[in-house]
């Protein structure tokens, strides 16, 4: 059986779920057609048998895919800070960091002493972070590196890595 790279395999199941959707928009366009009464329609090339085998036979490849996918994405791994990781806690990992990092640069952004108005009692309020928001600026610039840099390995070890797929009615 023919082989394509994981990254490849990745690619085409997202190309195969867009035709999914596209055919599941012409099975509804093909059923149905508006003639005078009496008058026999006109059947077009692509009847709603033909889109179906063809939305049968994508879906069944989708889960083929996934399948391969899931397993290449256990069973391979990565190195990131020297510690191995499943591809599948690696590609984890990442989007951890990257929410990690979305945080860190809410906090890096907040003033240190921020006075607060509108309470209406004449009382003046002071909001105080308690945190340094300095070191957490520069922590989310940290992360947001280290999850790039992990998305990095992921992908180029993507390439490396080989799924028993046959590709040729999609290239």
């Amino acid at each position: 059986m023919p082989h394509i790279s994981l990254a490849e395999g990745v690619k085409l199941k997202s190309i195969l779920l867009k035709r999914v959707h596209e055919l599941e928009e012409e099975i509804m366009r093909v059923a149905f057609t508006i003639v005078e009464k009496d008058i026999a329609p006109e059947i077009g090339p692509r009847t709603v048998a033909v889109v179906d085998n063809e939305l049968t036979e994508t879906r069944k490849d989708i889960r083929t895919l996934d399948r391969l996918i899931y397993e290449a994405n256990v069973t391979n791994k990565v190195m990131f800070k020297e510690k191995a990781y499943t591809i599948v806690e690696a590609i984890e990992l990442a989007t951890q960091m990257r929410a990690q990092a979305k945080i860190y640069k809410q906090l890096g952004a907040a003033e240190k002493q921020r006075v607060q108005y509108g309470y209406g009692d004449g009382t003046t309020y002071v909001q105080i972070a308690l945190f340094n928001p300095e070191e957490y600026r520069m922590n989310a610039l940290q992360y947001e590196k280290d999850a790039n840099k992990l998305s990095n390995i992921i992908n180029a070890k993507n390439y490396t890595i080989s799924i028993d797929f046959d590709d040729a009615k999609y290239a």
